[in-house]
């Protein structure tokens, strides 16, 4: 699933081309995402795109009437292709420019979505339950340890609460909690607040770190033969169990959490 530096990536890839665009046409090809696509989708025709945003892992495309909302799911990928690019299996929503090229969603699972919010619409509504953005001034020392009193759930399911926090996916709640030396089996409630606060600035660091590199991938949301995914980056932990510790070469270990990955290092972890 892209995670928030992967979907922040593709907002910085994608704003240059289709900002202050005007949309000559929308075609929906399949309807049926994770919700029906509605029909005030195709309202945006003759309107210019005001603003390229993101809320968690949400695309925000800004129009005068509203807002077109679009979401990854699983396994989605959005690119600008010139607007005749041959459809591929899973194209299933193209937002066309006046300009001759096209935003086209493709997503083989289908557990994306393309949503519409009149401007009418409180915004908000739709991301109340949200907790804050990581890499913003909401997110400060005390957040995390006042969330977490009382809260005896592991440390790492606590992290990856968008209600707590948005964008702490798996990646990379592996990977702050083993350079905070926290292990992710800890119960939120035990963490002091020291640890806390040091957990939330490499949290701020991990993310800005994997939007940085991701940089080097901005091109491939404008080729049409493309796939933009995840791009390379330099992990710790995630995805090398087994393998040594690139602090103290102790083998790193694997439990499931949630029914996700969890990898640590039983030296340089501890509750």
């Amino acid at each position: 699933m892209p995670e928030l530096p992967e979907v922040e990536v593709c907002r910085l890839g994608i704003t240059p081309h289709i900002k202050d665009q005007q949309v000559a046409e929308v075609v929906v090809r399949q309807k049926q995402l994770r919700w029906p696509v509605p029909e005030e989708v195709t309202t945006i025709v003759g309107q210019e795109v005001s603003a390229v945003k993101r809320r968690s892992k949400y695309l925000l495309l800004e129009f005068d009437t509203g807002t077109v909302v679009i979401h990854l799911g699983m396994s989605g990928t959005i690119r600008v292709i010139p607007a005749e690019s041959p459809v591929a299996k899973h194209d299933h929503v193209d937002i066309v420019f006046q300009h001759g090229q096209a935003l086209r969603l493709n997503d083989p699972r289908r557990f994306g979505a393309v949503l519409w919010l009149d401007k009418h619409q409180d915004q908000q509504g739709l991301f109340t339950k949200l907790g804050p953005e990581p890499l913003t001034d909401d997110f400060a020392h005390g957040y995390l340890f006042e969330k977490a009193q009382k809260r005896k759930v592991p440390i790492k399911t606590f992290l990856m609460n968008n209600q707590v926090v948005v964008g702490v996916g798996n990646i990379y709640a592996n990977e702050a909690l083993f350079q905070a030396g926290i292990l992710p089996t800890s119960l939120a409630c035990n963490i002091d607040q020291t640890r806390f606060n040091n957990l939330t600035d490499i949290i701020k660091n991990v993310l800005a770190a994997a939007i940085e590199q991701g940089g080097t991938t901005l091109k491939d949301f404008t080729q049409a033969d493309g796939r933009p995914g995840y791009f390379a980056q330099q992990l710790l932990v995630y995805g090398r169990a087994g393998q040594p510790c690139v602090k103290c070469q102790s083998q790193l270990q694997e439990v499931r959490q949630s029914n996700r990955s969890s990898v640590f290092c039983p030296n340089c972890q501890t509750e």
